[in-house]
Order: structure tokens, then C-alpha cells, then sequence
């Protein structure tokens, strides 16, 4: 079972993800797009990179804005590595 992390070890690690916050036992982001299309293109994107980290984000989509939000469900709904891991690649694509 992942190990959550702590407090400190989250907050270390937003420096280094622009635009992510921790709240309610999750990260939390919001991406804005030009359209519904680029949205969509990119809630693909996310879906695809996944399933390669095996670890799945809560994706929320209004026309255009992407809401990720991440936690661990087998840490008991806590923010773990493998979010971490994950928001730094989600990060990577949305540049």
C-alpha cells in the first residue's frame, strides 16, 4: 500500500508544480483552454498518460476547463508519490 505523505513533503513538492494546490486530501489543478476541442484533446492526453503511470486522476471538464485532482484511494484517499509523479507529468504535457 502507497505511504502518504506528509504536510511538509507536499508542500516540498508544489514548489516544484506551478499552479497546484493541496486541499481536501488532494491535489488540485485547473487548465484553461482556447476551446472545447484543446480540452478535450488534452482530458486524452491525461487519460492516455494514465494509463502508462497506472494511476488515474478525477478529470472534471466544463467547455473549456479541465479540472485534475489527485489522491490515492489504497493510502485511504491521501495525497502519495504516485500523485506526485503523476502531476509532475500531467505538468509536463500542458506545457
Amino acid at each position: 500500500m502507497p505511504t502518504p505523505l506528509t504536510q511538509p513533503q507536499i508542500d516540498d513538492a508544489l514548489k516544484q508544480l506551478p499552479g497546484w494546490s493541496h486541499g481536501d486530501d488532494r491535489l488540485i489543478r485547473s487548465y484553461i483552454f482556447a476551446d472545447f476541442n484543446e480540452a478535450l484533446g488534452f482530458i486524452v492526453r491525461v487519460g492516455l498518460l494514465a494509463e502508462q503511470h497506472k494511476h488515474h486522476p478525477e478529470l472534471f471538464n466544463i467547455y473549456s476547463t479541465v479540472k485534475v485532482s489527485l489522491n490515492t484511494h489504497d493510502a485511504g484517499g491521501k495525497v502519495t508519490r504516485k500523485d506526485i509523479d503523476l502531476a509532475n507529468a500531467i505538468q509536463k504535457l500542458s506545457c
